[in-house]
């Protein structure tokens, strides 16, 4: 599997391909509010609606995930001609998204789906739908537009909702102009013949979608090589995707075909599973916008498979923006999931008390880390549970210890607090003392070294005024990044004696 500071390099290097998508356009309103009493008129609860929010669904939110992406984005489908498709493409506008290929049948209403919310729990889904095939004069503007649309892109999606935007005609239209132009062509496929989709490059089926196409359970992951290569053989692919839930995604490519032969499964990424509404979506477009940039297949299969474990976190469709998968790659870093920006420590202590952590602060210039420092760490450490340590910037560092300092610079510096097991967090600030950083983080301990005894601890008061306390760490005798300077030198026995104090 793909490293994960590799898969940050792909990802912070990353160009902003266009994206076509066509599909069935849904729109989703979410009706929230709280139930607390049966009607007195059948036994159904009744829903005290308290608000009412419109979001992009089907073929939509598969564009406003490459939306997040920064991805240049084009959708082609119809709405009615109502408020419904007015709302929609003012959702579409409102994200950036291209809505020349969006036509309007008369003939038929927006597509709508509304789910009533207590909470997070979803009492009651309600559709407006006509999902009659595309046909008569519709159609033929849908089969004239598909080709101007597909001009410049670098990869087309096709979001099957089975809602009937995608008959055999348009898919066969669709397909054909993006293999003219040498693009890939993504497949989000619904129903049981996987055969109308023939000469795409790719389809995404769920594990129960695979096997309504195949006709047979996948009994076991050892059978997932021959069901991909059953897939791949009744559609003409050039490789298949299958998404396992709890068990991953699985991904083969066609033996002997145009893509080098690879074939793997990349574990779920999923830290919690909360909602699933929308996760498909997510894998196709993510998916769409790493092959558009020519990214390597088990590359683009892994970052699509983070960005859905994101997604299954959150309630209802919502999209994955790039600065979100990028810390979710962090997180894997055991050194740079603990770098924390100046900006964002506020929301990582307010995590940590929400888990009902005891909050640690110290600080310090930490230039070349040693002994004294790491036992000085794990005593703060052992005041509560969790460690933030503040580190001076470089230039604090020069007006505070000279212009020879630091020896090491700011990001070296966090990056080798980060690897210590203790630390939790390291945030950096510019200022000369740590003062306000104490007062952003009002941590519950604040651990300064036993020097300080008859001197004024910078925060102390703060600290105290809002609970917390004040804690003089021991400090091993001996140990100073000076006297380590000193040393390597090759300053004098007296010298090394007087750095040390």
């Amino acid at each position: 599997m793909t490293d994960t500071q590799t898969l940050k390099g792909i990802l912070e290097s990353s160009d902003r391909p266009r994206v076509v998508i066509i599909g069935d356009l849904i729109i989703d309103r979410y009706i929230s509010g709280e139930v607390s009493r049966i009607s007195p008129e059948a036994p159904i609860p009744v829903l005290a609606a308290r608000s009412s929010e419109l979001r992009l669904g089907g073929a939509g939110n598969v564009a406003a995930n490459l939306r997040a992406m920064d991805s240049k984005v084009d959708i082609v489908g119809i709405v009615g001609d109502d408020g419904h498709g007015r709302a929609m493409r003012e959702l579409f506008e409102s994200h950036g998204i291209g809505t020349n290929g969006v036509l309007v049948d008369e003939t038929r209403p927006t597509i709508e789906k509304t789910r009533m919310m207590s909470g997070v729990q979803q009492m009651l889904r309600v559709d407006w739908e006509d999902s009659r095939p595309l046909d008569g004069a519709t159609l033929a503007d849908m089969l004239e537009a598909i080709p101007k649309a597909l001009d410049g892109a670098d990869a087309v999606v096709l979001s099957d909702y089975g809602k009937g935007m995608l008959p055999p005609e348009v898919l066969e239209c669709a397909i054909a102009a993006g293999r003219a132009r040498g693009i890939p062509v993504l497949v989000d496929p619904k129903g049981a013949d996987f055969a109308r989709y023939n000469g795409a490059t790719l389809i995404t089926p769920n594990r129960k979608e695979a096997e309504l196409a195949l006709g047979a359970k996948i009994k076991s992951l050892d059978e997932l090589p021959e069901a991909a290569d059953e897939l791949i053989r009744s559609a003409g692919l050039d490789l298949t995707l299958i998404t396992l839930g709890a068990d991953g995604i699985y991904f083969r490519t066609k033996r002997g075909g145009d893509w080098p032969e690879v074939e793997g499964r990349i574990p779920t990424q999923a830290r919690a599973v909360f909602d699933v509404t929308g996760a498909g979506d997510t894998v196709v477009a993510h998916l769409a916008f790493h092959l558009g940039n020519k990214v390597d297949l088990e590359s683009a299969v892994t970052l699509a498979n983070h960005a859905a474990g994101i997604v299954v976190a959150k309630l209802g469709t919502h999209s994955v923006s790039r600065e979100e998968l990028l810390d979710r790659l962090s997180q894997g870093l055991p050194h740079e999931g603990k770098v924390v920006p100046r900006v964002g420590i506020g929301a990582v202590v307010e995590d940590m008390r929400r888990d009902g952590k005891r909050v640690v602060f110290t600080n310090g210039c930490f230039d070349v880390l040693h002994a004294g420092h790491v036992d000085y760490l794990r005593f703060a450490r052992s005041k509560g549970d969790a460690l933030i340590v503040g580190i001076n910037e470089d230039e604090s560092v020069s007006r505070l210890k000279g212009p020879t300092r630091p020896v090491n610079g700011i990001e070296d510096r966090m990056a080798v607090l980060a690897s210590l097991e203790v630390v939790d967090a390291v945030v950096s600030f510019s200022e000369d003392t740590p003062k306000l950083l104490i007062e952003q983080v009002s941590p519950d301990v604040l651990v300064k070294g036993e020097d300080y005894k008859d001197k004024v601890v910078v925060g102390a008061e703060w600290v105290e005024s809002h609970g917390g306390q004040v804690v003089l760490a021991p400090l091993l005798k001996g140990r100073s990044t000076s006297n380590i300077l000193s040393r390597a030198a090759g300053d004098s026995a007296e010298d090394q004696a007087a750095n040390a104090k």
